[in-house]
């Protein structure tokens, strides 16, 4: 099948398009619904139902990255959703409720999927890493193109708290930085990171990817940082090629 549902779940707002996997494009328009406030696993589930419905997608494949660490049809993590979800049956309970073939992946390496396959890190050696900044802050790690699963950066011990406390979009919004002020505070993020990790390239994510250009004169030099190519949609599109890949390897 050249056509999936990719579903990209947020803890602010879950994104929705058909993508056509030869092109990593949306082929559709790209809805999206408010995440429930509960952010608790019942109403969250209820959105994505929302969204196939909208498609009319019944029974059709659908790729879904999720904020969470995932592994074994399990979310084992809760970034920045109601802690039910830790420990709780993700794929399983997804699939009886939408009844459609599924995959789930974490959401931030669907986009570096996307980013990886389509985008900014196409045919890229060595280390790359994708931080999606957004409510939180997402990562996504690739060695020659292959996936290490389940990185979350935006919790990395960073001055006196974690990382998405101090650069991601919902800390600039609430400081009330300047894009001069926010990009001296994410490069901070993004020497520290270098220092660690030593990447070959560092790719910005998340809708803020928009505005690179006002604040990237902040990045200090020696750090190869470009902005993602397919911007608020790569974490769709990286759902959908997810799925591709899990059914077809």
């Amino acid at each position: 099948m050249n056509h999936i549902l990719g579903i990209d779940v947020g803890a602010t707002g879950t994104k929705a398009g058909i993508v056509d996997l030869q092109r990593g494009e949306l082929i559709s328009e790209r809805l999206k619904i408010q995440t429930p406030e509960s952010k608790l696993p019942g109403d969250m589930i209820e959105v994505m139902a929302e969204l196939i419905s909208e498609f009319k997608w019944k029974g059709k494949p659908v790729g879904i990255g999720f904020p969470a660490i995932i592994k074994q049809g399990v979310s084992c993590s809760a970034s920045n959703i109601d802690d039910s979800w830790i420990g709780f049956p993700i794929h399983n309970t997804i699939k009886k409720k939408i009844k459609c073939p599924l995959s789930i992946v974490n959401d931030a390496d669907a986009a570096g999927i996307a980013e990886m396959t389509f985008g900014a890190g196409k045919d890229v050696d060595g280390t790359v890493i994708l931080l999606t900044l957004g409510t939180g802050i997402g990562s996504a790690v690739f060695r020659d193109g292959v996936l290490i699963p389940n990185t979350e950066f935006g919790h990395l011990h960073y001055k006196d708290n974690i990382a998405e406390k101090y650069a991601s979009n919902s800390a600039r919004k609430m400081k009330n930085l300047s894009w001069d002020e926010f990009g001296e505070e994410l490069n901070g993020l993004l020497e520290h990171i270098d220092f660690i990790f030593s990447p070959d390239l560092l790719i910005l994510g998340g809708g803020i990817s928009k505005k690179f250009t006002e604040y990237a004169n902040h990045f200090s030099e020696g750090i190869n940082v470009v902005p993602a190519r397919a911007l608020n949609s790569a974490g769709i599109i990286g759902a959908a090629l997810w799925y591709d890949r899990a059914n077809n390897s």
